[in-house]
């Protein structure tokens, strides 16, 4: 079983969100297009940076751990986890807003965005020579501007974001060595600020945060969009 644990930690975190997509009162495979479309936008190029990062070692996989399947560089499961990860992310999105009539956070948007931007150039700028801590900052940075400029409301998005955070911790735990002989994914940490929680690296956790963020803001935007054409006149 050891070759198939990566593999294993993809379909646990998604096997749950996927069953519960079928419920006919909140219905999310009704939603897919609108997922595929943000996803598949998303993936890409966080598929572009891993693989760039993973040639000139700031991370790097385990072998033992994998089925050694590989395709442009990565493992097949790293491929699965851009898909896995951001599924079951939106699935509780999608799910929150059904179950929450009232958003806590919405009051305090604009003030976490606020501190998310700040922890951004602090990563920018003490990581300025650390490319995984620079290159975080600089990305999540980048976007939290647009949102800002945009005035996009993130308050629903930021909800999920600490609502997974348990989830977070549990399998980015296991793939960075937590219940484990080794880490599955091992971090170069010349190119971090060798700063843990637990097993998992600080940047991590604004890493999963810009991929969560982009899924379901753009989730949100398709959505809406489809939703706008299917009510339209004639159709």
């Amino acid at each position: 079983m050891k070759p198939y644990t990566y593999l294993i930690i993809d379909v646990f975190c998604i096997i749950v969100p996927f069953i519960a997509s079928f419920y006919p009162k909140r219905a999310f495979y009704k939603k897919w297009k609108s997922f595929l479309l943000a996803n598949i936008l998303v993936a890409v190029p966080f598929l572009v940076w891993d693989a760039i990062f993973t040639e000139i070692g700031v991370w790097g996989f385990n072998p033992d751990y994998l089925t050694g399947i590989y395709f442009f560089g990565l493992p097949v499961e790293e491929i699965l986890f851009f898909f896995c990860i951001p599924y079951a992310c939106v699935f509780t999105h999608f799910a929150l807003q059904y179950l929450i009539n009232k958003n806590p956070l919405e009051r305090f948007s604009n003030w976490l965005t606020y501190f998310f931007m700040v922890v951004c150039i602090v990563f920018i700028t003490v990581g300025f020579d650390k490319k995984y801590t620079f290159f975080t900052g600089l990305f999540t940075l980048l976007f939290l501007v647009f949102i800002r400029i945009r005035k996009v409301n993130i308050s629903d998005a930021l909800l999920t974001y600490f609502c997974i955070i348990p989830f977070f911790l549990l399998s980015n735990g296991i793939l960075t060595g937590s219940f484990l002989e080794e880490p599955i994914v091992w971090y170069n940490n010349q190119e971090n600020l060798a700063v843990r929680m637990f097993t998992i690296p600080v940047e991590d956790s604004i890493y999963g945060f810009l991929l969560i963020m982009l899924n379901i803001v753009l989730f949100d935007f398709f959505n809406k969009k489809l939703y706008k054409q299917s009510e339209a006149p004639g159709l």
